[in-house]
C-alpha cells in the first residue's frame, strides 16, 4: 500500500503477477462480522460452534470442504431451530460461512414462508440451481475474463470472486 497525492494505492499478487488499484480515497475493513446471539438467549437456538450457523446447515456450508456452488439447495429442513418457526435466513444462516449468495437466501425464504403458510410439500421442494464455476474460489485460469464470477457459464474465466 502506497499513498500518491492523498490517494491510496494498493499493490498485490495475483496468478498473472502484481496488480495495481489506485487513486482510493477510504478503505473500510469489514472484519469480525460475527452475530450478536445475546438478544436470542432465551430461545432454544441449535447453533453449530464451528461455522455459527445450524448444526444441521453447518455440514452442507463448511468452506472447508465447500464453495458457494456445491453446496446443495436446503430450506425449512436444514435452517430449523430448537425453538418452533424460528428461523435465521439468508447471509445470517450461513454464520461465519463466506460461501453464501443470494439465490440461497431467496430460496430459504420461499421455503419457510410455505411451510409457515401451512404448504410442507412446498417447503419441502428446494429446487436451486447454483453455478459450479468455483465461485469464490481461486480458478487457475488467465486475468481476461469476460464474464462475472457468478456466471453459470463453466468456462468462466476469472481468477477470484473474493479478490
Amino acid at each position: 500500500m502506497k499513498q500518491v497525492d492523498g490517494k491510496i494505492n494498493i499493490f498485490g499478487m495475483s496468478l498473472g503477477g502484481v496488480k495495481q488499484v489506485g487513486s482510493i480515497d477510504e478503505i473500510v475493513v469489514n472484519t469480525g462480522s460475527r452475530r450478536d446471539f445475546s438478544f436470542l438467549s432465551e430461545l432454544r437456538l441449535n447453533i453449530d460452534q464451528t461455522t455459527e450457523s445450524v448444526e444441521t446447515l453447518a455440514p452442507l456450508i463448511d468452506p472447508n470442504v465447500h464453495s458457494c456452488g456445491t453446496v446443495r439447495p436446503h430450506g425449512e429442513k436444514e435452517l430449523q431451530h430448537l425453538e418452533k418457526n424460528f428461523y435465521m435466513l439468508s447471509m445470517k444462516s450461513y454464520g461465519r460461512a463466506p460461501t453464501f449468495l443470494m439465490a440461497t437466501g431467496y430460496e430459504q425464504v420461499r421455503s419457510i414462508a410455505a411451510y409457515l403458510a401451512g404448504d410442507y410439500k412446498g417447503a419441502g421442494k428446494v429446487e436451486l440451481e447454483l453455478p459450479e464455476t468455483g465461485v469464490c474460489s481461486i480458478n487457475n485460469v488467465s486475468d481476461q475474463a469476460e464474464e462475472s464470477c457468478c456466471s453459470t457459464t463453466p468456462a468462466a474465466k476469472v481468477s477470484s470472486c473474493c479478490s
